[in-house]
């Protein structure tokens, strides 16, 4: 194994001593783990190590710990990144005088470099030792010839959860780009929403170019204020380009510092200064898209280019609600939710051919039916904005993302919904939400195969949600493939140790898969605050590990709720079948049905209802949905 320190020289220019502090302090890391896992230093290398091992499954975990350590050290706040490269092969070396020698190590330190920052490649032979043995996904890179070799040989990038997407890229060679969250300068610090808002909606455009690939907004947002490098922010992102900079609104005058940053050499492809009117905001976003376009050599077609140069509204005041409605949205809270409908349909008041806004509130609606607000009370909401989003702009990826959701969620109507997902997509190739949701959809129609690909591909675009990643999960423990689901699962549970709902659906599929002790263990990491999901999942983890009594009160508790607040019926149903209550659990199915909500089309593959399966009571409820 070789480790290598990125831009160690570089830094020693601007500032050695501090260069210095952090070459021991990385040298202090590995040492410490090469201990753990029986790695035999050979030397150092100036700005690295040469390891050997007598396991290439223990090389490869090895190299896996130390860029986990690496990682968590560089997420303190108010650190300089640490990044290393790491290559591990696996052949013969002869001993002289403490030092090894031979074809193998040549070929070992080439892989090193192959690596991104931060990240860890393996040649094909360690890959013939290490698949199906380790959690992490193995994707092969294109063959190359390596300086001072002869022949190509294969490589393999390790797939670290904190890292880029868990699968390669769908489209190979097209560029891939992330917006950061611009830095609001205004004089008033409640300007923060114009900042905001101004970065999805830059998001939003640059999306429309077809040969670029841009990475949502969601994944982005944990950016802001960040000390990290524009390499660092890269890697874990997966980009090969970065769009950041500032934004300074007084009363209406605007002034935009932008920069289109190279990820990999962190050269600077363009700098723009934009001093102007609030009415000329469009305009800007308009030249940021063609610079971009220009500068990352990608054809910007004639449709692409008519839809960016489309106002979405004149009436600055509508833009300016709408922003406003976005940056509330993003508080994820309920309260956030309740202000963003306000703002939104305020927006639509002051401009009633305002599309986006239309769009981006039927989406609202869609999300949080059944989680908030039930829905029979949504839908009929969305369906009206959806209507009049399309009549307004028919080719919005936005609005067809939200109609084949409406299609999916409260009618069933597989036909519609795969028609609007697959129109979405084709408008939007970078709507990380429409792949998501026709991933969704895929799922839940059993084509597992095509589900999978598409969770990868909103993984890549939205490498930071964990939805599409547990989507992942989901679609190979319902397909039968333990063995995947629950190394997808640890990846996410190691990605996200802190949120018990990582560690609950870890420890259910290692019940399912009748591991009790691991799942036991599991369960007693799940540490934290609990949510109505949390609850059920909690509860009915207790029930498998053979204790009712946590289910059994929740499901009575959950029953008197209902009078007066919105209650899953099939999550509801479910803890009824795990106190073995099957008459409830019907009676709670069958009022899924009655009241409108509707919910069974999401959980009816949940293991939970295999009991009672094959009841015709079952069988006749999953026809009423059109269910498989």
């Amino acid at each position: 194994m070789f480790t290598d320190m990125v831009g160690f020289t570089a830094s020693t220019q601007t500032d050695e001593a501090a260069a210095l502090k952090r070459l021991r302090e990385q040298e202090r890391i590995v040492r410490s783990i090469l201990l753990l896992h029986r790695g035999r230093e050979i030397k150092s290398t100036g700005d690295g190590f040469l390891v050997e091992f007598d396991s290439a499954l223990r090389a490869t975990e090895c190299a896996i710990a130390i860029q986990r350590r690496i990682h968590e050290r560089n997420s303190r706040s108010n650190v300089t990144p640490i990044e290393l490269r790491i290559g591990v092969h696996l052949g013969d070396v002869e001993r002289r005088k403490g030092d090894i020698f031979g074809d193998a190590v040549n070929v070992a330190s080439r892989i090193g470099p192959c690596a991104t920052p931060g990240g860890v490649c393996i040649s094909g032979p360690v890959f013939d030792q290490v698949q199906n043995k380790i959690p992490n996904q193995l994707e092969k890179i294109e063959p190359r010839t390596l300086k001072g070799l002869q022949n190509a040989i294969d490589v393999y990038r390790v797939v670290l959860p904190w890292g880029v997407s868990q699968v390669p890229t769908s489209v190979p060679g097209l560029p891939r780009l992330a917006v950061l969250p611009l830095t609001n300068i205004s004089p008033d610090p409640k300007d923060e929403y114009f900042a905001d808002g101004l970065t999805e909606e830059l998001t939003s455009a640059l999306s429309k170019i077809r040969e670029l690939r841009v990475i949502a907004r969601t994944s982005v947002g944990q950016y802001k204020a960040t000390s990290k490098s524009v390499s660092q922010i890269g890697a874990e992102l997966g980009v090969t380009s970065v769009l950041e900079g500032s934004v300074r609104k007084a009363g209406n005058r605007l002034r935009i510092t932008l920069q289109l940053i190279d990820a990999g050499t962190q050269e600077h492809l363009w700098v723009n200064n934009y001093d102007r009117e609030l009415d000329d905001v469009f305009a800007i976003q308009t030249d940021i898209a063609e610079r971009t376009a220009g500068a990352l050599r990608v054809e910007l077609l004639g449709p692409e280019r008519e839809s960016i140069e489309k106002k979405p509204t004149a009436n600055l005041a509508a833009y300016d609600l709408y922003l406003k409605g976005i940056h509330a949205v993003r508080q994820s809270t309920v309260g956030g939710w309740s202000e963003a409908i306000k703002l939104l349909g305020g927006a639509i008041q002051e401009d009633p051919g305002f599309s986006l806004a239309y769009s981006y509130l039927a989406n609202l609606y869609i999300g949080i039916a059944g989680v908030t607000l039930s829905g029979r009370v949504a839908f009929p909401h969305a369906k009206e904005l959806i209507a009049k989003a399309i009549e307004l702009d028919p080719n919005s990826s936005d609005a067809h993302t939200a109609l084949g959701n409406l299609a999916l969620q409260r009618d069933q109507d597989w036909v519609a919904a795969e028609r609007e997902f697959k129109t979405a997509i084709a408008l939007n190739p970078s709507n990380a939400l429409a792949h998501f949701w026709y991933g969704i959809f895929l799922r839940v129609i059993k084509r597992f195969g095509e589900a999978t690909e598409e969770f990868r591909t909103a993984i890549e675009l939205d490498p930071s949600s964990d939805f599409p990643r547990w989507g992942l999960a989901n679609v190979r423990y319902l397909a039968g493939d333990m063995p995947s689901a629950i190394a997808l699962a640890q990846a996410e549970r190691d990605r996200l140790p802190e949120d018990p709902r990582n560690h609950l659906r870890l420890a259910l599929y290692y019940a399912r898969a009748g591991r009790m002790d691991d799942a036991r263990t599991e369960a007693e990491l799940a540490l934290g605050p609990d949510d109505v999901f949390t609850r059920h999942l909690r509860a009915i983890l207790r029930a498998l590990l053979g204790d009712t009594g946590e289910a059994r009160r929740l499901a009575t508790s959950e029953e008197e709720a209902a009078r007066s607040k919105l209650v899953n019926p099939s999550q509801q149903a479910l803890l009824y079948l795990a106190i073995g209550e099957q008459e409830k659990a019907f009676e709670w199915v069958e009022r899924d049905f009655q009241s409108g909500e509707k919910t069974l089309w999401f959980f009816y593959q949940d293991p939970g209802f295999d009991s009672i399966r094959d009841d015709s009571r079952f069988q006749a409820a999953l026809k009423r949905m059109n269910l498989p």
